[in-house]
């Protein structure tokens, strides 16, 4: 399928989807938000893709929102009067998904939902959405020509893309805080130290260092690394041990029986193992957030 806003290419498993604006560094709009959750919730259940790398074409990877657009430049309908009894009760509503809901917010979510790892290698600038997008992204490579700016306070807004979750788990909070108060323009030495990103690589390599990466993870079973992802940031956020145990205890059950058959035996068989399971298949209690207890 293609986009007018992204670049998609599908090797050896591996997704590259380049944000594909290069003339406008990259920007964001209302149509690149809804192309990013479309490919982002097909690759989910795609069992031809098993990791994703995100990067920008020319010089950037994403300059921010596309300030340029007439009207409300994030695309919402300023004649609404939106209450938090309308995000808890309507939020699937097209009235507020149109109007009200944050754009990168929702490109996020649906980041957070799927089942495949993503990889950010962060090319060039990526600033506002630019780099909350990032933030949902499991690991960040940069180049030297990197840069990344948490910039809402510049512009009287706020941050967005649920980074208010996301950043803090990445670097401490009295970080996150600094970096959005400030709205500092941050090199990739800074984005290093505090761990921000994994690594920096000359701008040649990158591409190259993020399909290393990918191509460790797409030797393993696909539904192993599914559960694996969604159990690291789901039960991180759980107030308790016990909660992370509940959902452990019926993965390594589920995993033991498919393809943990498999890896024990090839493991023992000094073989490479080769994985039947299909992340488009997954154990039946997954989703597990979304079932209704008793």
């Amino acid at each position: 399928m293609s986009y007018n806003t992204l670049n998609l290419k599908v090797e050896d498993y591996i997704l590259t989807l380049t944000l594909n604006r290069p003339d406008s560094l990259n920007a964001f709009t209302v149509e690149m938000a809804n192309e990013l959750i479309d490919v982002f919730n097909k690759a989910s259940e795609d069992d031809d893709i098993r990791v994703i790398i995100v990067t920008g074409a020319g010089r950037a990877f994403c300059a921010g929102m596309d300030l340029s657009v007439e009207g409300n430049v994030f695309g919402l309908n300023e004649t609404l009067n939106p209450t938090m009894e309308d995000m808890h009760n309507r939020l699937a509503d097209p009235e507020m998904i149109e109007g009200v809901r944050d754009t990168g917010g929702r490109v996020n979510l649906a980041i957070y939902e799927c089942k495949k790892p993503v990889i950010a290698a962060i090319n060039g600038a990526a600033v506002g959405i630019g780099a909350t997008m990032t933030c949902a992204m499991d690991i960040r490579l940069a180049s030297e020509y990197a840069r990344v700016g948490f910039v809402f306070n510049k512009i009287g807004i706020t941050p967005e893309a649920c980074s208010t979750w996301f950043l803090p788990k990445i670097v401490n909070i009295s970080t996150a805080l600094e970096w959005v108060y400030t709205g500092e323009i941050l090199k990739p030495d800074t984005l290093l130290a505090a761990g921000y990103i994994k690594a920096v690589h000359p701008a040649g390599e990158l591409l190259d260092e993020a399909y290393k990466i990918a191509k460790k993870i797409v030797k393993h079973s696909p539904v192993a690394v599914a559960l694996a992802r969604q159990m690291m940031y789901r039960n991180s956020a759980q107030d308790h041990p016990v909660e992370a145990h509940k959902v452990d205890s019926l993965a390594i059950y589920y995993a033991s029986i498919a393809d943990g058959k498999e890896g024990v035996k090839s493991f023992l068989e000094k073989r490479a193992p080769e994985f039947k399971g299909k992340a488009s298949e997954m154990p039946d209690f997954y989703p597990w957030w979304k079932q209704k207890h008793v």
